[in-house]
């Protein structure tokens, strides 16, 4: 049933992603209805994948690195309904959505296996750092998706050509507010997720090396990005650029933990 729901899941957010090109193809409005009902068609069934895997394997049930990734799909296919709905655009979709369903994959090829089996309370504590975290990572993600985008499009304005790329994409005012606000939720979530971690970590002696250092280069890259536009006014290209090259070093990073790493069931 797990699989099957995943299966199913990926296959309405590559849906989305599809309809979302309709405007690349010939001169629509934007299908925002068509694909945030994908989208949400999607979330359902990956909600009730993992719901299925809670029942089965207990609280601690996002703790391996299959269950990670697929919550860590799921969370960014949710961030992506929430900005589309509020901007009455569907240019993200294009690339969140195949990396939505990208991800998902990866967990099932992982295997959807729990690492860790800590109960009660220390179970409940572990999940919300895990929670809390891939939401912070959902945001920054979001926000150096509508970074690129920026960048993409303002190249296109400035060159002066406005082919579909540029007409199927939201004002550069619209792709600099999702920026800023995915900033500042990245940073908010990343934050509490650090702080639980750090405190799971204190009372239970489990100290994981690439966790933290990746952890805190993660939440380094959001912090700069947000407190540089709340305190220091960086503008919309700053930002924009800041947010795509650091997101992508975060990635690189977990790349190359991952690769090095021994411990292949967990997400680290």
């Amino acid at each position: 049933m797990i699989a099957i729901a995943h299966f199913v899941a990926v296959t309405f957010y590559v849906a989305a992603a599809a309809i979302a090109a309709l405007p690349f193809a010939r001169r629509v409005k934007a299908p925002v209805g068509p694909v945030i009902v994908a989208l949400l068609l999607g979330i359902g069934a990956h909600a009730t994948a993992l719901a299925g895997l809670t029942r089965a394997s207990g609280a601690a049930s996002l703790t391996g690195l299959g269950p990670g990734l697929s919550f860590a799909g799921l969370v960014l296919a949710i961030s992506l309904v929430i900005v589309e709905s509020l901007a009455r655009e569907v240019s993200l979709t294009l690339v969140a959505a195949p990396v939505a369903a990208l991800v998902t994959v990866a967990a099932n090829i992982a295997g959807m296996r729990p690492f860790l089996e800590p109960q009660g309370a220390r179970a409940v504590w572990l999940s919300l750092h895990i929670i809390l975290s891939f939401i912070g990572i959902a945001a920054y993600a979001t926000a150096a998706a509508a970074g690129t985008m920026y960048l993409v499009a303002r190249r296109e304005l400035k060159s002066g050509r406005f082919g579909p790329i540029f007409r199927s994409f939201p004002p550069l005012d619209t792709l600099d507010r999702v920026n800023h606000v995915a900033s500042i939720a990245g940073f908010l979530g990343l934050t509490l997720g650090l702080a639980l971690a750090g405190a799971y970590s204190f009372e239970y002696r489990a100290l994981v090396i690439p966790q933290i250092i990746w952890g805190m280069g993660a939440w380094l890259g959001v912090s700069a990005l947000a407190l540089g536009r709340v305190l220091r006014g960086w503008q919309a290209r700053r930002a924009a650029l800041m947010s795509a090259v650091s997101f992508a070093s975060v990635v690189a990073l977990y790349v190359v933990f991952r690769l090095a790493s021994f411990n292949r069931g967990q997400f680290l």
